[in-house]
C-alpha cells in the first residue's frame, strides 16, 4: 500500500509553522539556561540566613537582659554606663556623661525604651521581609551605644582585649554590615561575610583591622604587667559557682606570668589576623579566632549574664560570629556553575 504524497501547498505553509516553532523552543531553552544560571549566581548565599538568625537571637538575649530589675534603678547608670567614660577624653567622656545624666531624671522609662529597641531590631532581623531594616537598625543603634554607653569600649584607654576591647556592642554594627544582603553573585562567594557589600578584599581588612588591634593591645604595659591577667579573671563577684571555679583555676593557672601569656596571645592574634588572606590558612586560623574569643568571653565572665547586671554577653561570642561569617564555603560549591 502506497502513501501518497503532500500536496505542494500544504507543505509549503507548514514550512514556516515549523520553523516557528523551533525558534520559539530555541528562545525558551536559552531563556531557562540563562534564569538558572543566574539563579545560581545570584540567589542567597549558603549560610548567611543562619548567621543573620543568630544575630537577631543575640540582639533578643540583649533585649532580655535589658528588662531586668537592676537596669530599671540608677545603679545602671552609675555602675555600668559613667565607670565606662572614666579616663577618655573629652570629646568621647562628655556626650556620654550627658546623656548619663539625662537618663536619671527617669531611668526606668529610658531603660524600656532600650529594651523594646533591642526587641524590635532582634525581631526585624529574625522575620525575613523585615531582616534589611533590621540589619540597617543594628548599625545605627549599636553604633550610638558604642559611644554613648560604651565611650567607644576602651579604645582611647588602653582596654584589654581580655576585658572587653573594642567593646562588644560594635560588633553587632560589623556583623550587620558583612551579613548585609547583597547583590554580588553567590555562585562565586568565598563566604558569607566576603559576599556582602564590603566586598572581599574590604571585609578582610577589617578583620586584620580588628585582630591587629587585638594584638597591639595586648602588649601595651598595662596589660602585659606580671598580675594583670590573673587579675582579670579573679573577678567573679555575682557570678555562679562553677563560673566562679573556672574563673579562679584560669587566674591560678595564670599567676604573674601576665607578661608571658600576653605575648602568646598577642602572637596568636596577629596569626589570625593575616590568615584570612591566604586559602590553606584560612580555616585553621578562623578556628585559632574562635578559641581565641572563648578565652575572652570567660575573661569577661560570660559578660555577666548571670549576675543580673550584665547588659550584653560582651564580645566573646560575637568574636566567635564573626569568624562563621569568615568561614570559607566548600570547594565544589564554589566552581558549581
Amino acid at each position: 500500500m502506497t502513501t501518497s504524497p503532500a500536496l505542494p501547498g500544504f507543505r509549503s505553509r507548514r514550512a514556516p509553522l515549523r520553523r516557528f516553532q523551533d525558534h520559539v523552543a530555541l528562545r525558551v531553552c536559552r531563556a531557562f539556561r540563562a534564569s538558572a544560571f543566574r539563579v545560581l549566581r545570584e540567589g542567597p548565599v549558603p549560610g548567611r540566613r543562619g548567621l543573620q538568625v543568630c544575630l537577631g537571637l543575640v540582639w533578643l538575649l540583649d533585649a532580655g537582659l535589658q528588662f531586668q530589675p537592676f537596669m530599671f534603678g540608677p545603679s545602671f547608670v552609675t555602675q555600668v554606663i559613667q565607670p565606662a567614660a572614666a579616663g577618655n577624653p573629652a570629646v568621647i567622656a562628655g556626650p556620654a556623661t550627658w546623656a548619663s545624666r539625662l537618663m536619671l531624671h527617669h531611668v526606668a522609662a529610658y531603660n524600656a525604651i532600650f529594651a523594646i529597641i533591642q526587641l524590635l531590631i532582634a525581631v526585624g532581623i529574625l522575620y525575613r521581609r523585615t531582616v534589611r531594616l533590621g540589619l540597617a537598625a543594628s548599625v545605627v543603634w549599636a553604633l550610638s551605644v558604642w559611644w554613648f554607653g560604651e565611650s567607644l569600649g576602651g579604645i582611647l584607654t588602653g582596654a584589654s582585649p581580655l576585658a572587653g576591647f573594642p567593646g562588644g556592642v560594635v560588633l553587632y554594627a560589623f556583623i550587620a554590615i558583612l551579613l548585609w544582603p547583597s547583590a554580588r553573585a553567590a555562585g562565586t562567594a568565598e563566604s558569607p561575610a566576603t559576599s556582602g557589600p564590603l566586598g572581599a578584599r574590604a571585609a578582610k581588612i577589617l578583620w586584620l583591622l580588628l585582630w591587629g588591634s587585638f594584638s597591639y593591645f595586648l602588649l601595651l604595659p598595662a596589660n602585659r604587667a606580671p598580675g594583670t591577667i590573673a587579675g582579670l579573671f579573679a573577678f567573679t563577684d555575682g557570678q555562679p559557682g562553677w563560673l566562679v571555679s573556672v574563673m579562679n583555676g584560669m587566674s591560678t593557672l595564670a599567676g604573674q606570668r601576665g607578661a608571658e601569656i600576653s605575648v602568646v596571645l598577642a602572637a596568636a592574634c596577629a596569626l589570625v589576623a593575616a590568615g584570612v588572606f591566604a586559602r590553606r590558612t584560612i580555616q585553621p586560623a578562623l578556628i585559632v579566632a574562635a578559641v581565641l574569643g572563648l578565652l575572652f568571653w570567660l575573661a569577661e565572665g560570660l559578660g555577666g549574664i548571670f549576675t543580673g547586671q550584665g547588659t550584653d554577653p560582651n564580645s566573646g561570642p560575637l568574636l566567635i560570629l564573626i569568624a562563621a561569617c569568615f568561614w570559607p564555603r566548600r570547594a565544589p560549591e564554589l566552581t558549581q556553575r
